[in-house]
């Protein structure tokens, strides 16, 4: 293996920053959208509503991901709430009945985000003007970024960057810095400071309203959203102003210009000098003048604690800073300044007066806070616990500060307040999630009416849990179960009434991180006889993850395995369809009506065979009723569904279409006979594909040509129709689709300009014809043979919509009358020269879309996606957006008298209609072969409670819609699919039919306990403590698990073990324990559970557990076999390795221990042990060698045979390994990782029973996770440290600059940008470039790739490449760093560097292929695409081929 790829599955899930600002609105932006869709109700519910102002957009950072979200906010009351999927959370609570987050934008940035600020924008007009994302990354970049209506996206504004030889005197001969650069920005938007190289200060200076920047008084006049932006840098050497050592700014609130307030410590200290030297630190305010760059020193405050380490800017009137410390919290300002402790090691700075103590006793270090109102701060600690912290004021003097417990929550790594109503808990260790508070004055009665749920604020629980959720689950680690609401007993001087705080959780997120360990098990249901990758669904991933009471064990699984309820044997299957069928209901559709569609059950099932068709009743039982009913059973049919409010059954087949109600036919029809001459030409004319949406059906025939077949609901019959723009028509029609705009406001409408233009709209709706309209409007989505997309409006099909060349998926379709018309403001150039071009490239390629789906699901503020799919197998996916383009709206005016007499049809336009293509992740495309395709997507509103869209086809996929976010999961356990249907009914609750190549029928329902929103279907099994490693043991299908809780001890039994005898220290240790005998002191515990899931998405069972003895800490527990010299066979046994941890006094021990698992048939002793044995050192990592156990012990590594009762050594190796992190083993070779020293490589040798060192890294490397990589032959050794980096070593003996074999040598390295901890080596999969060669070689089934996972919450994987591949994407990859749009200008190329930070490192080959950089060569458009191809000298389809075959050979799980 000289080459491989690195290529990330799982994205990072745990959010590190959080911040909230007007990005997609401005705050003026609400005042129209607040009152709800029916007009009756705004009465009553006005006055809870208007508590709710504007909600800020929230936006997060996880690892190298930004994402934006929005808040939709749900009033109690209002008819935006009905739908399968709103199981409401928290109850209701000041007029809102729930609030979720809805992702605008995703990007996946070449670059770790270091710091994030939201940049205000103030002045007379700020309410209409919008923010900007400013974010900093490592050592000091930063990038300005505002949100672009036209784009539906973030554009960079402006670009900063501090680095490069120019740069260099900023870092003073330092090479490396203990954090990143750091970042603040003043309250009213003047000026952003960014710290970097710990004492360099850049004032970022923002543009000044009407200060007549180029561009902005155009923006302005044509009133569109214009943002923040930075002007110009500069920089402050903080040196100069005597500061050493700088731990925090801020930018303060309340003065004419921009104040930045510096917490810095004067002189170091630290806990053991104390006693010497305390209260180090101070804050200096200075008062910066962006425009004369003068920075003067106006207040400052000194002896504050040494341990201080945030500032938090209070906001007006008040005004001043809070200073944070670990013991204390200060307030300090220009005029005033007080303090409170918060628990007994608190002093004072000066020793004399004593320091007011609050009632709450908790350590304050680690804490995150934000404000709830202008005198209301929280603070979340590091245990979780959201405190209240009340500033009680007079005027502008702060009196005192007051601080209260509210509840217990998650471990935060970030909070920010949304607007006035809603908070956000950002945790890297647990779920992040959403609340909703009020903070008021009210009596307790008011705020006990609130329905919350019981217990802490919590993440999410899956549905099916929450509804039988015990309370004491809930209430069991409350802090002492206090009220839910919380009371400030000190009365503001306002007024006397006690102040409230109430929270409800809205929303949450799901986090995976951080991923400690993880090992690769069976899933319960798993199919044995499975082979290829369907044969990866049979496993999953069970991961160790999060942190104390947010600990949880994550059970991932990449592709969707349905719980099967019955299967049948059916051959010849061409599809299948399912069909409700009502005999009696009226016209009008409301809600109760439609509550009840959900639910109704399908009345017949549809298969239609090669040359019949068979009908199913859907009773109780499927019972085949073929003869009994009037459908059209002789030949195959081509599809089948609803018409008329699902009072009768249209099924369309070759020839003709016949209209049932029930099992009896009302109408009978036939195609092609109409034409004008009965002659042959007629004959042939058959339906090759259908789509309904009631009352109209639309047929593409075999030539191309499209028929209509329109209903008249109060006949219940339907008549042909061919649409006059298709009469006589030369152009043939490759796909077409049917889109059924629902709702009591069709989201569509809102993009025609009459829409704005007139108040038309309400009044149709008012009209009598109300019950129609209500329906929503039915368009037609038409893709000719050359790529062009039309969209009519049915049934006039005047053109709406339209765009060229559909097929070379560009990043966004704009309708072309509106480009025309931008075109003619712009006097830009005639468009013949597109026209001739595109003749040429029809040629060169010949694509189609061979089938169009359009799809809104439900949702208040749900768009309508296209989905497309080409003849090369590619799936397009657009989302579309409304944007409306300034110039047409200037030059309406005067052309629109002409226009109304030319034609009507430019003024019903979708003018303001876009869409904005959307990648799809994890979705694997597959090459469709020669021959008529077959409709591949079913699009399903309620399967389990999910909606999307199913794909079947050689690589079917499940897409499921969440937050306007479209998460595609695998679905391979069965192969090849070929058709595949819904099915609600007794026996099968929501769930769904489809029928594999194979010719099997299966029933089944989606796994129920597994959370969809998310990169892999993921289901969390909470444990309320520190999962630290896990192991699989596969003959019982059990979980070995490390696990440690904090337990409270006397501090006496802690410190008598540690006490030295001889020297007589007993005297300290008595008077300790009369002195003050209730003082406790937290441990960690440690006890290894073995666990077993019951059933697939189920709750998992402890079926033992192992204590661990006193201050005892198990480090690593591994499943072994061992060869037993006894009796002369092997044993797999569980063996664990332990350590002592008892203070640096105390020489290191360790245990090691074996244990037998279910030896014996009874349940109560499933684990015994065998045998355990105290060693030198700590025992930090096991392996098996060949039927010998290695352990390494503290600096040793011995190897031990196994007698049966005991261990005894056989062979040591004693190179100077300080702690062995990893130890890997392939054959007789051993990999061996240590904390410090890099790598190690030995060997084996049975004969001389001794273990020999091959090579090693002689650099000094802090690694974390090892792991040989296998290509064939070739053995590589795989190695992640400490800098996120990953290197590939290899053995190469005979080259000399391997100094005789002594130096491993480097093959490869790569910049991951997370931590890696753990490595496993899974075989790739056979692609199908291996299985066209007769006998694929050696070199193609002996190779293994390597799936990583990080302290991220993301997961990936290292795979090796042959070199023709590499090359060529190697290539490739050079092209695309130049050809697409980095988002925030990071170059992927400086991100990937290798990191030393600072140490000598000599730079190692380029042989890893970056796949996050080469996935955006799919979403290039199709001239990009063959033009890059073009310049590197291969071919599109070779390039989109190898990187097919990656995604196939890694798709394990």
């Amino acid at each position: 293996m000289s080459y491989a790829a690195f290529k990330m599955m799982h994205w990072p899930t745990g959010i590190e920053n959080c911040a909230s600002g007007y990005i997609t609105h401005s705050a003026a932006d609400f005042a129209q959208q607040i009152p709800p869709i029916q007009t009756d109700d705004i009465e009553s519910d006005w006055p809870a509503v208007r508590s709710i102002g504007p909600t800020p957009n929230l936006i997060v950072t996880a690892g190298n991901v930004l994402e934006i979200y929005v808040v939709r906010v749900q009033e109690a009351g209002s008819g935006g709430s009905r739908g399968i999927l709103d199981a409401k959370r928290g109850g209701v609570m000041a007029g809102v009945s729930g609030a979720s987050l809805e992702l605008v934008s995703h990007y996946r940035l070449h670059g770790n985000v270091e710091s994030l600020a939201v940049l205000s924008v103030s002045g007379s007009d700020s309410s209409r003007r919008r923010d900007s994302i400013i974010l900093a990354f490592r050592d000091a970049k930063v990038s300005v970024l505002e949100y672009d209506d036209s784009i539906q996206g973030l554009r960079a504004s402006s670009l900063h960057c501090f680095e490069g030889p120019e740069w260099i005197y900023l870092k003073r001969g330092r090479e490396t810095f203990a954090r990143g650069p750091l970042l603040k920005v003043d309250p009213q938007g003047r000026c952003g400071g960014v710290l970097v190289y710990d004492l360099q200060m850049i004032i970022l200076k923002t543009v000044q309203v009407g200060s007549g920047l180029v561009g902005d008084e155009e923006a302005f006049n044509l009133g569109g959203a214009i943002s923040a932006r930075v002007e110009s840098s500069y920089i402050i050497n903080l040196r100069d102003l005597d500061m050493k050592h700088v731990k925090d700014f801020i930018f303060v609130h309340g003065y004419i210009e921009p104040v930045l307030v510096i917490l810095h410590e004067r002189e170091l200290t630290w806990a053991g000098r104390i006693s010497w030297k305390h209260h180090t630190c101070m804050v200096s305010a200075l008062s910066v003048n962006t425009t004369m760059k003068q920075h003067p020193l106006i207040w400052s405050a000194v002896n504050l604690p040494h341990d201080a380490y945030k500032l938090l800017a209070v906001p007006s009137p008040i005004g001043g800073v809070l200073v944070i410390c670990a013991n204390t919290i200060h307030y300090h300002s220009q005029s005033a300044s007080c303090a409170l402790a918060v628990n007994g090691f608190a002093v004072s700075g000066d020793g004399s007066q004593e320091m007011p103590r609050s009632s709450v006793n908790i350590e304050l270090d680690a804490a995150h806070a934000t404000w709830l109102a202008n005198d209301v701060a929280m603070l979340s600690t590091k245990t979780g616990e959201l405190l209240i912290l009340t500033l009680v004021y007079d005027g502008r003097v702060v009196q005192r500060l007051d601080l209260s417990r509210a509840k217990a929550s998650v471990l935060t790594s970030g909070i920010s307040t949304l607007g006035n109503s809603f908070f956000f808990l950002a945790s890297r260790l647990g779920d992040s999630l959403l609340v909703q508070f009020t903070c008021g004055t009210a009596p307790a009665s008011s705020s006990s009416s609130l329905k919350e749920e019981v217990g802490d604020i919590e993440g999410d629980i899956p549905l099916s849990k929450r509804l039988r959720r015990s309370s004491y689950d809930a209430l069991q680690d409350m802090v002492g179960g206090e009220e839910l609401s919380l009371y400030g007993s000190t009365p503001n001087k306002a007024e006397s009434a006690q102040r409230s705080v109430s929270f409800a959780v809205r929303d949450s997120f799901v986090n995976v991180g951080p991923l400690k360990d993880f090992s690769y098990g069976l899933r319960i249901n798993a199919n044995t006889n499975a082979t290829g990758i369907a044969k990866q669904s049979n496993y999953e991933l069970v991961c160790c993850s999060g942190h104390g009471k947010n600990g949880a064990l994550c059970i991932l699984q990449s592709s969707i395995r349905p719980e099967m309820i019955t299967e049948v044997e059916l051959a010849g299957c061409k599809g299948i369809w399912t069909v409700y069928h009502k005999s009696a209901r009226g016209h009008g559709s409301d809600a109760s009506k439609t509550a009840a569609e959900d639910d109704e059950y399908h009345a017949y099932l549809i298969i239609s065979l090669e040359a019949r068709t068979m009908v199913l009743e859907t009773a109780d039982f499927l019972g085949e009723v073929t003869e009994s009913v009037d459908y059209y059973v002789q030949g195959s049919t081509i599809a089948a569904g609803n018409l008329f409010g699902r009072r009768r059954v249209v099924q369309v087949y070759a020839r003709g279409a016949r209209i049932l109600d029930g099992s009896f036919m009302t109408q009978d029809l036939s195609f092609g006979a109409s034409n004008s001459e009965p002659g042959s030409g007629s004959e042939t004319l058959t339906v090759s594909s259908v789509s309904i949406a009631d009352p109209y059906v639309l047929l593409r025939m075999n030539d191309g040509s499209i028929q209509l077949l329109v209903g008249d609901p109060s006949s219940c019959t339907v008549s042909i129709s061919i649409p006059s723009v298709f009469e006589g028509f030369k152009k043939s029609v490759s796909a077409c689709t049917l889109y059924h705009d629902r709702g009591p406001d069709p989201w569509l409408r809102k993009a025609s300009t009459d829409a704005w233009l007139s108040s038309g709209i309400s009044e149709n709706i008012d009209g009598s014809d109300g019950a129609i309209q209500d329906q929503g409007d039915i368009y037609c989505i038409v893709c000719y043979e050359y790529g062009t997309l039309e969209i009519f409006d049915v049934p006039n099909f005047n053109t709406v919509f339209c765009v060229d060349n559909f097929v070379s998926g560009k990043t966004y379709l704009v309708d072309s009358f509106v480009k025309e018309l931008l075109k003619d403001c712009r006097k830009a150039v005639n468009s013949s020269h597109e026209v001739t071009g595109h003749g040429r490239r029809e040629n060169a390629q010949n694509m189609k879309a061979t089938e169009l789906a359009m799809q809104r699901w439900s949702g208040p503020h749900s768009r309508p996606f296209i989905f497309g799919i080409l003849t090369d197998g590619t799936v397009l996916c657009y989302h579309a957006y409304l944007f409306e383009a300034q110039e047409n709206a200037r030059n309406e005016e005067p052309i629109a008298g002409k226009d109304s007499i030319l034609s009507n049809s430019s003024a019903s336009r979708l003018r303001n209609l876009r869409f904005v293509r959307v990648p799809l992740d994890m979705y694997i495309r597959e090459e469709i072969s020669g021959g008529i395709a077959h409709p591949r997507m079913t699009i399903f509103k309620n399967v389990g409670g999910h909606q999307g869209l199913f794909l079947s086809g050689a690589m079917p996929a499940w897409f499921m819609v969440f937050r306007e976010r479209l998460r595609a999961h695998p679905q391979l356990c069965d192969g090849s699919i070929v058709a595949f249907t819904v099915l609600h009914n007794v026996n099968c609750n929501h769930g769904f039919i489809y029928v594999t190549s194979q010719g099997f029928l299966k029933i089944c329902q989606l796994p129920s306990g597994l959370s969809y929103d998310n990169h892999w279907p993921v289901q969390k099994i909470p444990l309320k403590c520190t999962p630290h490693q896990v192991t699989y043991f596969a003959e019982k299908n059990l979980y070995p698990l490390i696990v440690s809780f904090p337990v409270l001890k006397p501090s006496n039994q802690i410190l008598s073990p540690l006490v030295d005898q001889e020297s007589g220290h007993q005297v300290d240790h008595d008077n300790a324990s009369s002195d003050e005998p209730q003082r406790t002191y937290t441990v960690e515990e440690f006890e290894v559970r073995v666990l077993e899931s019951e059933k697939s998405g189920g709750p998992w069972q402890t079926r033992a557990t192992i204590p661990m003895q006193s201050s005892e800490n198990a480090l690593t527990v591994r499943m072994v076999t061992l060869f037993n010299t006894t009796s002369k066979e092997n044993e797999t046994l569980l063996a664990i390795g332990t350590a002592y941890v008892q203070g640096e006094d105390v020489a290191a021990r360790g245990r090691v221990l074996l244990y037998a698992l279910g030896r014996s048939d009874n349940s109560q002793n499933l684990v015994t042990e065998i045998y355990s044995k105290e060693l030198k050192g700590a025992i930090s990592a096991l392996a098996s060698l060949q039927g010998h156990l290695l352990i390494s012990s503290g600096p040793k590594i011995i190897l031990h045979k196994w007698t049966g009762t005991e261990l005894n050594g056989v062979a040591f190796f004693d190179a100077p390994p300080l702690y062995v992190v990893s130890l890997n083993i392939v054959k007789n070779f051993i990999l061996l990782g240590d904390i410090h020293k890099s790598i190690y490589f030995l060997s084996w040798k049975e004969q001389g029973a001794q273990l020999s060192l091959l090579a090693k890294d002689f650099a000094s490397l802090d690694c974390f996770a090892t792991e040989f990589l296998i290509d064939g032959s070739t053995l590589s050794l795989v190695v992640a440290d400490e800098q996120k980096n990953v290197q590939i070593f290899y053995y190469a003996p005979k080259m000399s600059e391997s100094w005789k074999g002594q130096k491993l040598l480097s093959r490869a390295e790569f910049h991951v940008g997370a931590h890696l901890t753990k490595f496993l080596r899974l075989q790739m999969l056979p692609t199908s470039s291996d299985r066209t060669a007769a006998t694929p070689s050696p070199d193609k089934t002996n190779r293994y790739a390597l799936l990583f996972g990080t302290l991220d919450g993301s997961i990936g994987c290292i795979a090796p490449l042959d070199e023709l591949t590499f090359r060529r994407l190697q290539s490739l990859q050079k092209k695309l760093v130049d050809s697409v749009p980095h988002v925030a200008g990071l170059n992927p190329r400086a991100f990937r560097q290798f990191q030393s930070n600072g140490k000598a490192h000599r730079p190692g080959p380029d042989s890893i292929v970056d796949c996050e950089l080469l996935c955006h060569y799919d979403m290039l458009s199709l001239e990009e695409q063959l033009e890059i191809a073009h310049q590197i000298g291969t071919t599109r389809s070779q390039i989109l081929s190898n990187l097919n075959d990656l995604s196939v050979g890694t798709s394990f799980l």
